[in-house]
C-alpha cells in the first residue's frame, strides 16, 4: 500500500473515532500549511507589523489577522477546487476559465518571486551585520559575505529538496524549524517584556483584536492629546491618516501573497490528496499558517508598539540628549517630516515663509513621533528592558529565520511556475536554474538597486504594495472556479453551502479590491487604472472569442513534484 493510501485510511479511521482522533491524524500528517507560514512569515510581515504598531498602537492588532482568514478562505477554495478535481490548476484556469486569467496569475507569481525576493536579502543582511554579528560583518565587505551566506545556505537547501529521499525529509524538517524558530524568537522577546515590572497592557491589547475599520478615518487614540497642542492639528492628522491607511494596506498585501496562491494547489496535488483529504487541508492551513503567522506577527505589533507608538526620541526635538545610535538614524526621517509642513505652510502662505511661532514644540513631537523604525531600532529599544541578549540575538534569529524560510519557498515556487509555464519537468538541472532565478535577482537587485543602508528595510513596503495591485486577479479566478460547473461537476458546493462561501469569498475578494484599488491609486493613478482595463478588456475578448467554452485540449499529465513526497499518480495505487 503506497504511503498516501495509508493516510487515507488513517484519516477513514480517524473519523470513526471521533473529531479527537481526527483533529491528532491532521496533526501527524499536515505539511503545505507550513510551507505557506515559511513564505508569508517574511520581510514584509515583519515591516507591516512593524509600522502597524508605530502607528496605530494595539488598536491595529486585528488586521492582520482578519485579513490571513480571508486569504484563506481563498487558499482553501483553490484547495477544494484541486483536492476534488485532481486538475492542475494552471491548466484548469486555462481550460475552464480563461487563458488570460491563468496566464495572469502565473506571471504575476513569476514576478512576485523575482521582486520579493529583494527585501528578504535586505532584511537577511541587516540582521546579520547589525544584530548578530556586528563585528564580523560590518563595512560592505560585510554585506557581500552576508549576501552570499543568504544564498548559499538557501540554494544548498532547494539542492537537498531536489535529490530526493533523505533531502526531501530534510528539507520539510528544515522548513518546520525555521518557522518554529521565528515564532519562538518573537514570542520570547514579548514574553520577556511581560515580565518585566511594568508589564505589558494584556487588557488594551486583547482588546486590539476587535475589528475597528474606524481607523480608516480617524488617528489612533495615542495622536489625540498631542494633536490638540498644535494650530497645525488639521496638517497632521491628514498625515497620521494617509499614513495609516498606507500602513494597512501594506499589512493586508503581506498577509497572503499571490505566489502563495500559485504554491498551495500543487503541494497538495504533489503528495496525492483528492477528495478525502479536504477536511485535511483546511486544517493544516490553519495550523501550519493561520497559528505562526498569527502568533509572530502579533509580538511584533506589541513589541512595536509598546517601543514607539505615541513615542518620541526626545534627542530629535532638543529636550534631551541624543541617543547613541538611534538618533541619528532617525534624524532624516525627522527632518522629512518637519520639511513637509514647512512646505504646506508655504503654500497656505501664499508663498509666504512661515513664522518661527508657526511651527512649536508640539509639530516637532508628532513629526518625531511619525519617523518610521526598522528592526535594528526595536532591538535598540528593546535592550534596556530585556538586555543584549533578547533584544539582538533572539530577536535577530528571528528577522534570519523569516529571510531564510522565505528566499528558499520563493525559490522553490519559482522553478514549478516556470516549469508549469513552459511545460519542463518539474526535476533535475533545469528546475534547479530556475529555483535559483529570485535568489539570484534578490541578491543583485538588493547590493546594486537598493543596496544602501536607508532603503534595505524599506524594500518591504513597495514590494507589499506592488503584490496586494496583484493579488485580485488570483482571487477572482479562483472565485470563478468555485462557481464553474464544467470544472468542479459533481463537487460544486449546492444550497446553503454555497452560498456562504460564496459570501465568504466575496468579502475576501471585495477587501483585495479596495487595498488593490488604493495601492494603484495612490502609487500610480490613471496609468495604473489603464493597465487593470485593458488586463479586463482582454480576458473579456478572449471570454468572448472562445464563446465560454472550454477547448478540449487533455490536460498534461505530469504533475510538478512541488511538496516533495508522493507523486499525484501514487493516490490511485
Amino acid at each position: 500500500m503506497s504511503q498516501v493510501e495509508q493516510d487515507r485510511q488513517a484519516i477513514l479511521e480517524a473519523k470513526q473515532r471521533g473529531g479527537l482522533a481526527t483533529l491528532l491524524s491532521y496533526g501527524r500528517l499536515s505539511g503545505p500549511g507550513w510551507l505557506q507560514g515559511a513564505i508569508t512569515l517574511g520581510g514584509g510581515s515583519l515591516a507591516g507589523s512593524l509600522y502597524l504598531g508605530v502607528i496605530g498602537g494595539y488598536e491595529m492588532m486585528w488586521l492582520q489577522p482578519v485579513m490571513m482568514i480571508l486569504g484563506i478562505v481563498m487558499l482553501s477554495a483553490i484547495g477544494y477546487v484541486a483536492l476534488s478535481t485532481g486538475e492542475r490548476p494552471f491548466h484548469a484556469i486555462n481550460r475552464h476559465v480563461n487563458p488570460v486569467l491563468g496566464w495572469g496569475w502565473a506571471i504575476a507569481t513569476l514576478m512576485a518571486n523575482l521582486v520579493w525576493a529583494m527585501p528578504q536579502f535586505s532584511l537577511g543582511t541587516a540582521a546579520l551585520q547589525q544584530n548578530l554579528l556586528p563585528d564580523a560583518l560590518g563595512g560592505d565587505q560585510g554585506k557581500y559575505i552576508a549576501v552570499g551566506l543568504l544564498f548559499g545556505v538557501s540554494a544548498i537547501v532547494i539542492w537537498f529538496y531536489d535529490s530526493g529521499g533523505w533531502g526531501l525529509k530534510l528539507f520539510e524538517i528544515l522548513l518546520k524549524v525555521m518557522v518554529a524558530v521565528v515564532v519562538l524568537s518573537f514570542f520570547g522577546v514579548v514574553v520577556a517584556m511581560s515580565n518585566q515590572e511594568a508589564g505589558l497592557p494584556w487588557g488594551e491589547i486583547l482588546a486590539g483584536f476587535i475589528p475597528d475599520p474606524s481607523l480608516l478615518s480617524r488617528p489612533a487614540a495615542a495622536f489625540e492629546q498631542v494633536l490638540g497642542q498644535t494650530a497645525n492639528a488639521d496638517y497632521w492628522r491628514d498625515q497620521i491618516l494617509s499614513t495609516q491607511r498606507d500602513r494597512m494596506v501594506t499589512a493586508a498585501a503581506t498577509a497572503v501573497g499571490i505566489n502563495m496562491t500559485f504554491l498551495l494547489p500543487y503541494s497538495f496535488l504533489k503528495r496525492g490528496w483528492d477528495r478525502d483529504f479536504r477536511g485535511l487541508a483546511t486544517f493544516d492551513l490553519s495550523v501550519g499558517l493561520f497559528l505562526p503567522f498569527l502568533l509572530a506577527t502579533s509580538c511584533v505589533v506589541i513589541a512595536s508598539a509598546n517601543q514607539f507608538h505615541g513615542q518620541y526620541d526626545k534627542g530629535l526635538v532638543g529636550e534631551g540628549p541624543a541617543t547613541p545610535g538611534i538618533t541619528d538614524k532617525l534624524k532624516s526621517g525627522y527632518e522629512k517630516n518637519i520639511s513637509g509642513l514647512n512646505d504646506h505652510l508655504v503654500d497656505a502662505n501664499k508663498g509666504a515663509p512661515p513664522e518661527d511661532s508657526d511651527i512649536g514644540a508640539a509639530d516637532h513631537r508628532i513629526a518625531a513621533m511619525l519617523v518610521p523604525r526598522d528592526s535594528f531600532l526595536l532591538a535598540n529599544s528593546l535592550e534596556k528592558l530585556t538586555g543584549r541578549t533578547v533584544a539582538h540575538v533572539v530577536f535577530g534569529i528571528g528577522v534570519v529565520g523569516m529571510a531564510f524560510s522565505t528566499i528558499i519557498i520563493l525559490m522553490l515556487i519559482n522553478g514549478f511556475t516556470v516549469c508549469e509555464m513552459i511545460g519542463l519537468p518539474s526535476a533535475g538541472f533545469q528546475h534547479r536554474a530556475w529555483s535559483l532565478l529570485p535568489g539570484i535577482t534578490g541578491a543583485l537587485g538588493f547590493l546594486f538597486l537598493w543596496g544602501d543602508s536607508e532603503a534595505r528595510f524599506w524594500l518591504a513596503v513597495p514590494t507589499s504594495v506592488f503584490g496586494m495591485v496583484l493579488l485580485p486577479i488570483a482571487y477572482l479566478t479562483f472565485f470563478l472556479m468555485m462557481n464553474n460547473r464544467s470544472l468542479l461537476g459533481e463537487h460544486l458546493p449546492r444550497g446553503g453551502k454555497r452560498i456562504a462561501v460564496n459570501l465568504a469569498m466575496l468579502v475576501a475578494l471585495v477587501a483585495a479590491t479596495i487595498g488593490a484599488g488604493y495601492s494603484i491609486w495612490s502609487k500610480t493613478q490613471w496609468k495604473g487604472v489603464a493597465v487593470v482595463v485593458v488586463f479586463l478588456g482582454l480576458a473579456g475578448v478572449v471570454h468572448v472569442v472562445r464563446g465560454g467554452k472550454p477547448p478540449a485540449e487533455p490536460e498534461p499529465a505530469e504533475a510538478p513534484d512541488l511538496a516533495g513526497s508522493d507523486p499525484v499518480s501514487s493516490a490511485g495505487e
